[in-house]
């Protein structure tokens, strides 16, 4: 028996603006990801960049998430464009690619990314085949929108540039990274800056615009919510080494006020 489609319905149903839940995920292990997947999360975003992910654990994790019917993104390191197209072809639903500060960068990961016509992404799909249930014929003609295309936007420059990286064709949505777009904000001096919630309406104003997909991490799930009503769609909440230290926290306390 081959994989679930996972990836046939998860695209087109972001395109169209309902929320999705997803998370990050920090630990190299296709067992993290299974347990997840069993969980209301709706997807997984795989962490390369600050995370302890290689192309084997990347490999393994995609599968385990198709296994369970559930799609899995990753966010590559900076300056790895070359990785793009290497874990589509492992089967991933898409990329979150950070520090993309101008169009020249949007346009560059649109190359990896997509095939032609839109980029110059090269042929050799052997797991994405499988994991989205299509012939070969079937994923070229389809993959330009099965698989999504996210620009990391969390600096200044970004932000100028926001209206040119939204209109490069192939570039499926804006992924805000709060964090790194206070440090750049506030040149260094916070994680915190009062400037990040105006260019969080902003950027998803922007995106509803350009009729492209509005993303963003949430620390915990009152700012999700706050994200979400802010016009964020697509919301990777917390990340798994998150939700083990408070479920963990969260039952030995429970035993504590239980037995005094």
């Amino acid at each position: 028996m081959g994989f679930p489609a996972v990836l046939a319905d998860f695209a087109p149903t972001l395109r169209q603006g309902g929320l999705h839940l997803s998370t990050f995920c920090q630990f190299p292990d296709a067992n993290v990801i299974e347990a997840l997947a069993k969980t209301r999360l709706e997807s997984f975003v795989l962490d390369m960049q600050h995370g302890m992910f290689d192309e084997a654990s990347v490999l393994a994790c995609v599968a385990a998430g198709a296994l369970e019917g559930k799609p899995v993104l990753v966010r590559l390191p900076v300056d790895a464009g070359g990785l793009a197209s290497r874990v589509l072809d492992f089967g991933a639903a898409g990329v979150v690619c950070p520090m993309v500060n101008t169009a020249e960068d949007a346009r560059r990961l649109v190359s990896y990314l997509k095939f032609p016509p839109v980029g110059a992404r090269s042929w050799g799909p052997r797991r994405a085949i499988p994991i989205t249930g299509q012939t070969a014929p079937g994923y070229l003609a389809r993959a330009n929108n099965l698989t999504l295309a996210f620009a990391m936007i969390e600096t200044r420059q970004a932000l100028d540039n926001l209206d040119a990286i939204l209109a490069v064709p192939g570039i499926d949505g804006v992924f805000v990274g709060p964090s790194d777009l206070s440090v750049s904000l506030s040149d260094g001096a916070t994680l915190d800056s009062a400037d990040v919630a105006p260019a969080l309406d902003l950027v998803a104003a922007k995106a509803r615009a350009a009729g492209k997909i509005a993303g963003i991490f949430a620390i915990n799930p009152d700012y999700a919510a706050d994200c979400a009503a802010r016009g964020y769609s697509f919301i990777a909440l917390m990340q798994d080494a998150m939700f083990m230290a408070q479920a963990a926290d969260a039952s030995v306390a429970a035993v504590r006020g239980k037995t005094g």
